[in-house]
């Protein structure tokens, strides 16, 4: 009797435990203009949701800032840093945690003000839900836009709309109707789906836990009841199976497992799959775990693949569903967030980090710059920081990816400024450009494109290849020159072999221009050459010039050869900054 007394309390945590860890969890964003109110909002649905310490309130209560006998400033919960409270506004980032009964939630309560829209693209990157505010006294304002924008490239589907200082207004049920149909309107220009309307006064707490004596003509839900009933998005669990490798594991000879974190999907042992980029089908043998092997894995685990058959993988490769098979591309479009203080510019050479793929990326064209105040699109050959735009890309190696609205992992990626190791973009893929160059079909978008007045300068070629033009003279040896070519070419350089014994004099002269101008790597495997044609040529290559020849030692020693190749090639890639467009 005494022992089921004495498990009674732990049988109880357990069921509660249990309860709480099968709760589903929504990831929601608040957003609009400065003043609006979003601070405030969220203090006060901590504390009547009664998700604040009384430390905590305590401590707000004593604040210099809130020690007039007027009502709590339930802003200074989440408005953590320094220069927030003195300021009087939301600079960074804010996350908060909450629970009730029926969910659990993760706010992100990000900036208001234009300058850290930034912050609030990232804020509300992995939201299933924006909550966007509305001045109930000032109406749908640039940075509402600017937000409902934001929020839909993002492609977060569901919307809840609350019309704060409704106490301001007299609770007026016009005013309400009025701004409910203004941002429903806008909503569906920006091909939001999922939107509701609640009007609030978060200061008072009308309809933001309770319901609101003083707005009867309201019926809806409140803020909470909302967000505790609203349908979340589909699981990643339910979409097709993506796994990015992101190391080797191989402790002794009788274990090889693939480690990554699981995209999008569920795999079981048995599953087939295709190895990417070789394209090489097998199977997922067993799902291994530092707590055991697992019967099924689902998206966000960690877990490491052992597969049927040795396959070639390393980190940046991906394992798909054979049956849903993703893009594999060097150039797509995107749209983009820029982040940092140096503009984006056409030509530069950035990094690019896509699921657990690191490589170079150069933007090629930007379509538009986006006005997000009238949603307007503009001509741009650059973009400053907190503009949107959309851009074309290409990339050094391919990458593998789904279209963003289809798969936010791995149709999302940063870019980040090689030199300072800075995160300077934010991207979000819609389509693969292979395709439409390959079936010859330009989208109307290129076929309107305008023509530019200034010529392409070398320097432009050379920023787009990554590299200077070079030549390596390998005279009579043109099966080490074919390999070589191919060596090159797959590292990215831009390498051409010519070997026609009849170019010589000025054809060849004639050729060596023109590959110069295009910034290629010329292997040059055609009949010897006089030393003055061999110093013109350095000359007209500004002596980016590697002769083989005139090595004796390395004459017959090709793996040596091919390593001074390698080593010229990489003293010439292009560092400087191209010419300004």
């Amino acid at each position: 009797m005494i022992s089921s007394v004495q498990n009674a309390p732990q049988d109880g945590f357990s069921a509660f435990l249990e309860q709480h860890l099968n709760t589903d969890l929504l990831r929601f964003t608040t957003a609009g203009s400065v003043d609006d109110g979003k601070s405030t909002l969220i203090g006060r649905l901590l504390h009547d949701s009664k998700a604040v310490y009384e430390d905590q309130l305590a401590s707000v209560k004593k604040s210099r800032i809130n020690r007039s006998s007027g009502p709590v400033d339930f802003s200074l919960l989440t408005d953590g840093l320094r220069a927030e409270r003195e300021q009087g506004i939301t600079i960074d980032v804010a996350y908060r945690y909450f629970a009730t009964s029926r969910r659990k939630f993760i706010i992100a309560d990000t900036p208001g003000h234009e300058q850290y829209t930034r912050n609030m693209a990232t804020g509300a990157s992995t939201a299933d839900l924006a909550v966007i505010l509305i001045d109930g006294t000032k109406g749908l304002l640039p940075q509402t836009r600017r937000h409902a924008f934001i929020t839909s490239l993002l492609g977060i589907s569901n919307v809840l709309a609350a019309v704060n200082k409704m106490d301001l207004v007299e609770y007026r049920e016009d005013v309400f109707r009025k701004l409910q149909d203004d941002f429903v309107t806008l909503a569906t220009q920006l091909g939001i789906v999922n939107v509701d309307c609640v009007p609030i006064s978060a200061l008072n707490g009308d309809n933001v836990v309770d319901h609101s004596q003083r707005m009867p003509w309201y019926h809806g839900p409140t803020l909470l009841e909302h967000l505790e009933t609203v349908s979340l998005p589909e699981k990643d669990s339910l979409q097709a199976f993506r796994f990015p490798v992101q190391t080797v594991i191989r402790p002794d000879a009788t274990f090889r497992g693939f480690a990554g974190r699981i995209a999008s999907g569920a795999i079981r042992p048995g599953d087939p799959v295709v190895a990417l980029p070789s394209g090489r089908k097998t199977r997922v043998r067993s799902i291994v775990t530092y707590d055991g092997e697992l019967a099924q894995a689902t998206s966000s685990m960690s877990v490491t693949l052992q597969l049927d058959e040795e396959i070639d993988l390393s980190r940046g490769d991906m394992l798909v569903s054979p049956d849903q098979m993703l893009k594999v591309s060097r150039k797509f479009h995107a749209s983009v967030v820029w982040l940092h203080e140096v503009p984006l510019e056409l030509g530069r050479t950035y990094l690019v980090k896509h699921t657990s793929r690191q490589t170079k990326i150069r933007p090629l064209r930007i379509r538009h710059r986006v006005d997000v105040n009238t949603l307007a699109a503009e001509s741009a050959t650059r973009l400053e920081m907190n503009e949107i735009g959309s851009v074309d890309f290409e990339t050094h190696v391919p990458l593998f990816f789904d279209p963003y609205s289809s798969n936010r992992t791995t149709g999302s990626f940063i870019l980040i400024d090689a030199a300072t190791n800075a995160t300077v973009g934010a991207g979000m893929i819609q389509k693969d450009l292979a395709a439409t160059e390959i079936a010859g079909q330009p989208e109307d978008e290129f076929a309107s494109f305008a023509v530019g007045e200034t010529p392409v300068a070398p320097e432009e070629r050379y920023a787009r290849h990554g590299h200077f033009p070079g030549v390596v003279l390998l005279e009579g040896r043109a099966l080490l020159a074919e390999r070589l070519e191919r060596f090159l070419f797959d590292l990215g350089f831009e390498a051409l072999q010519l070997s026609h014994a009849e170019l010589l004099g000025d054809a060849l002269f004639e050729t060596v221009r023109v590959v110069r101008c295009a910034g290629i790597i010329v292997l040059y495997s055609g009949d010897t050459l006089a030393e003055e044609t061999k110093h013109q040529i350095a000359l007209e290559f500004d002596n980016r010039f590697l002769d083989i020849t005139g090595a004796p030692e390395l004459h017959l020693d090709e793996e040596k050869v091919v390593g001074h190749v390698h080593a010229f090639a990489q003293s010439l890639k292009f560092v400087d900054e191209p010419r300004k467009i």
